[in-house]
């Protein structure tokens, strides 16, 4: 339970600490919650029956205020509470949102919401803390962002309407079970035709979000209009509540409605992964790129997450990891790039590895990270996601192993075109002490992992095991 009061009253606070001092507060508060996690994670024990519970309490309607966490709950928390420190350092010298204590409440607000998604053992009280996370991010993108109102109602609107059909799902789920609590929601004994409407209302709100084509039409805008450190919260943390929703809660609670799904969730992934990664290499702005690059990945992992074996969901459970780490890095070079040459267009940024030498390492160290060559996280993460594909269907794992040949393109493309070249520009400033910190933390994250992923399959390893034993149990009717 601290996990949440940690970050909720970290929020509260950051309103009334005075400007001057609220990003070095932002960054010892979240400090203190990557410590929490990290206590919670050193006193873990994965092999546990059951989840590791905060509080657990009977409300009306059915609901139950139940909270804890098993290991892939754990991961997330842990992701999401050493990823936002990162994320506020990364931050630290913008002086819109670093100096501004309602942006450090709304981002703490938004950890609050984060951890409630992951470690919510109810159905309402997951959709609750869902929609909750809207909110923070929403203020940020409408207050700090330079996005139209146009771009912001089409996020709301694109997000609220998934959010309606989880809802309506998991109403329609209840009347086959006692509670909404998870254990008896996964459970309920449905007819193949009703799983399927159920498992499609869940999916809905998690093809929104990952964002899944055709759903994927809000992200670029509002990617490329929000503040640096609100794309890093989206692409990093915000889009992972869907992955995770599709293993711990839609596929168990539906497994009913697979057969009928399963195929169309497929190819929709596929499709956007080809499409997005196509549309990457004619991309010139480089934001707009790593957006769409954004995409490309994530429906690898959705496609993985699809085929629901446990190599398969280990797989999509490192790539997570290591997308959310290679996000921030990938954003921040965007940012660095855009803030110094007031413009996203790569035709103008030629030759500013010249100018920036140290850019130019730490951008090339990231961008082979994103590449996934071997000894990084993406390596591991990749190859067995494709590896797991290619077993379901060849041809499947075909189209989807093409994702290496485009992201090696577009990526190295990228990196052409900005650093390469007769400078265009007379002066770069270098990179300042945090941002060297940023990347530093991230290369030594993802070659870790890449080295160690037992880190991951070890800690998530057991809660899979309980979920698809969930999930191939014999309860259709």
């Amino acid at each position: 339970m601290e996990l949440l009061i940690v970050t909720l009253a970290l929020g509260l606070i950051s309103f009334i600490i005075p400007r001057n001092n609220i990003k070095l507060f932002g960054l010892m508060g979240s400090l203190v919650s990557a410590g929490v996690a990290i206590f919670h994670l050193l006193n873990f024990d994965s092999t546990a029956p059951l989840t590791t519970l905060y509080e657990n309490h009977t409300l009306p309607f059915g609901m139950t205020f139940h909270i804890g966490y098993d290991g892939l709950g754990l991961l997330m928390i842990m992701l999401t509470n050493l990823i936002i420190p990162i994320i506020l350092l990364s931050n630290y010298n913008n002086s819109k949102t670093s100096e501004s204590s309602l942006f450090h409440a709304l981002v703490f607000l938004m950890q609050f919401g984060l951890l409630g998604v992951f470690s919510a053992e109810d159905g309402i009280l997951f959709y609750i803390f869902w929609e909750f996370t809207l909110i923070p991010i929403f203020l940020i993108l409408y207050w700090f962002g330079n996005g139209t109102n146009k771009i912001l109602l089409k996020f709301f609107i694109y997000t609220l309407i998934g959010s309606l059909g989880m809802l309506l799902s998991f109403i329609a789920l209840r009347t086959h079970a006692t509670s909404f609590d998870y254990v008896d929601l996964v459970a309920a004994k449905l007819p193949a035709k009703k799983a399927c409407w159920i498992m499609s209302g869940i999916m809905l709100a998690f093809a929104i979000k990952i964002p899944v084509f055709p759903f994927h039409t809000w992200q670029p805008d509002t990617y490329t209009s929000a503040p640096m450190s609100a794309t890093m919260l989206l692409s990093a943390l915000m889009l992972k509540m869907a992955l995770f929703g599709m293993i711990k809660w839609m596929l168990p609670l539906a497994p009913e409605g697979i057969a009928d799904l399963k195929w169309l969730v497929l190819i929709l992934s596929v499709v956007g992964l080809l499409y997005a990664a196509v549309m990457c290499i004619r991309m010139n702005d480089i934001k707009r790129l790593f957006a769409y690059a954004s995409i490309s990945h994530l429906g690898l992992i959705a496609a993985g997450i699809m085929i629901f074996t446990k190599d398969a969901l280990v797989g999509a459970s490192v790539q997570i990891v290591n997308h959310s780490i290679i996000a921030v890095g990938l954003f921040l070079i965007a940012e660095i790039l855009e803030s110094r040459l007031n413009t996203r267009n790569m035709s103008e940024m030629q030759g500013t590895a010249t100018l920036a030498p140290k850019f130019g390492f730490w951008f090339a160290v990231i961008a082979f990270a994103s590449v996934s060559i071997p000894f990084t996280a993406g390596f591991i993460g990749e190859f067995t996601l494709l590896k797991e594909l290619t077993d379901f269907n060849p041809w499947i794992g075909i189209l989807s192993s093409t994702t290496l040949v485009f992201g090696a393109v577009y990526t190295l493309r990228a990196y052409q075109l900005s650093m390469f070249g007769a400078p265009k520009n007379e002066i770069f400033e270098d990179l300042r002490w945090n941002e060297i910190a940023v990347f530093f933390i991230l290369s030594i994250a993802v070659v870790v992992f890449g080295l160690f992923p037992h880190l991951i399959s070890d800690l998530v390893g057991p809660s899979l095991d309980r979920i698809l034993a969930i999930f191939n149990a014999p309860t259709s009717l």
